[in-house]
């Protein structure tokens, strides 16, 4: 997506959403999903970034997160960044079934916010 969020708070705890070019159903493909999980946790172990949950759609995908010591608009389009590289270079859309619904959610955090 090209519009730029706009954070005021870097502490606040934050709700987007973001969508592929087109909406083509990218995310339906194992291995489309795990490469968004792997950029959310890389982005949770090295970012500063929390996760307070999400849910990966076909075509897009709804986070729910905080970021502490960095700028959060940085931390998302490092995000996109490293989605967008690794699927143009490890993975090939293709037309066909989905191998499965990718939604997936995730407990809130027990730490305050």
């Amino acid at each position: 997506m090209s519009r730029k969020y706009k954070f005021n708070d870097k502490n606040g705890v934050y709700f987007i959403s973001f969508a592929t070019v087109y909406w083509i159903d990218v995310f339906v493909r194992d291995c489309y999903f795990e490469m968004m999980i792997s950029a959310l946790n890389y982005c949770r172990e090295n970012k500063g970034m929390k996760i307070y949950g999400y849910c990966i759609m076909p075509s897009h995908v709804h986070l729910l997160f905080q970021v502490e010591e960095k700028n959060p608009s940085d931390v998302i389009r490092d995000l996109k960044t490293f989605t967008s590289s690794t699927t143009e270079t490890n993975c090939r859309i293709s037309s066909g079934k989905p191998q499965r619904m990718a939604t997936m959610d995730v407990p809130a955090s027990s730490e305050k916010v």
